[in-house]
């Protein structure tokens, strides 16, 4: 999995984020076996005005939630500016699902504002 974030304020510290291209370059449109990706996004309101503490406990409950999915999360990317978490998932019935369910319980501030499931499969 690849997961970056882009921020004003240096979180990279702990070398778990780092700072990304654009989107537009970096998201994978498919998997290694050509099967297309689906994408996800959600808004953190107001994340980008809590301290460098706050900001990076947050970072850290949404990567370990991704990191629990694994097997379905291809490419994650957090943009501090925008407060926007973008997902890039394999294909596999219910994931998108139980990916938001599960990323709102560990922080229950992120909002789904856009998804994009292929034929139906969400």
């Amino acid at each position: 999995m690849n997961l970056v974030t882009r921020a004003k304020a240096d979180l990279t510290e702990t070398g778990l984020w780092r700072v990304g291209a654009p989107l537009w370059q970096t998201v994978p449109t498919r998997d290694e076996s050509g099967m297309p990706l689906y994408d996800f996004m959600m808004l953190a309101p107001g994340l980008k005005r809590k301290s460098p503490e706050e900001i990076e406990a947050v970072l850290r409950l949404i990567r370990g939630v991704l990191e629990r999915f694994s097997e379905v999360v291809v490419f994650a990317d957090f943009n501090l500016s925008l407060n926007l978490l973008w997902v890039s998932l394999r294909r596999r019935p219910g994931a998108l699902s139980m990916l938001v369910v599960a990323l709102r319980a560990r922080v229950p501030a992120l909002k789904l504002v856009g998804h994009n499931p292929l034929d139906g499969i969400a």
